[in-house]
């Protein structure tokens, strides 16, 4: 197994926005991820187009896109152009789901969906062979920095029963309070891509963090 990990750079010293990105391209980390919210899905605003423009511009690692917003459709377009290689929108956010991962997909990006804490992943059983990457939210959207929601792991096995039962290829990614003590416990419960955010920029070491990460969730 191959964990990938997935840096949020929601998490990032955005006066040194580029040394950051660059510092995740150089390090074992496998995907940027960038959290777009609008103030109104979640009760917080991060950053638009032309910061992801400057994201895009120095990244050399796909970008993993978690839109936390209404009506994502409007934007599909406009986050492939912007150079989105994963593009995840949330389940609780779209009214016509099959729809939605259509479109993704005719953009020529992986389709992602994300659950909040709440949400019961049998929702997605009509869905999931469309699906790329499932986004469990193991905290609620919105702030970095909170802690682990200990029912994500029973979440992550009901997940991985669901993609073999349906025969699927779908990856199991973990975004939320993931740190060194809970990595393992995600990956051996069935995780494929592991985000961290604060555990990995606010540590002393952030490139040694990532590759510990790594190691740890194998």
């Amino acid at each position: 197994m191959n964990t990938k990990i997935a840096p949020s750079l929601l998490a990032a010293d955005f006066g040194n926005l580029q040394h950051d990105v660059e510092m995740v391209n150089q390090s074992e980390a496998d995907w940027h991820h960038i959290d777009v919210m609008d103030g109104v899905f979640v009760p917080n605003i991060s950053y638009g187009m032309p910061v992801i423009k400057a994201i895009a511009k120095h990244a050399t690692k796909p970008l993993d896109v978690h839109l936390m917003i209404v009506d994502p459709d409007r934007y599909i377009k406009t986050f492939a152009e912007l150079g989105a290689d994963v593009l995840t929108v949330h389940y609780e956010a779209c009214t016509h789901l099959h729809r939605t991962l259509q479109a993704i997909k005719a953009e020529g990006m992986q389709a992602g969906v994300a659950l909040n804490p709440h949400t019961n992943v049998d929702l997605l059983a009509d869905t999931i062979k469309d699906i790329d990457v499932v986004c469990l939210m193991s905290v609620n959207p919105g702030f970095g920095g909170q802690s682990f929601i200990e029912n994500t792991y029973e979440k992550v096995n009901a997940l991985k029963t669901l993609i073999t039962t349906k025969n699927a290829k779908t990856l199991i990614e973990i975004d939320g309070g993931v740190t060194s003590l809970n990595a393992k416990l995600l990956t051996d419960a069935g995780a494929d891509v592991l985000v961290a955010g604060s555990f990995v920029f606010k540590s002393a070491n952030p490139t040694q963090t990532i590759r510990d990460l790594k190691e740890l969730a194998g």
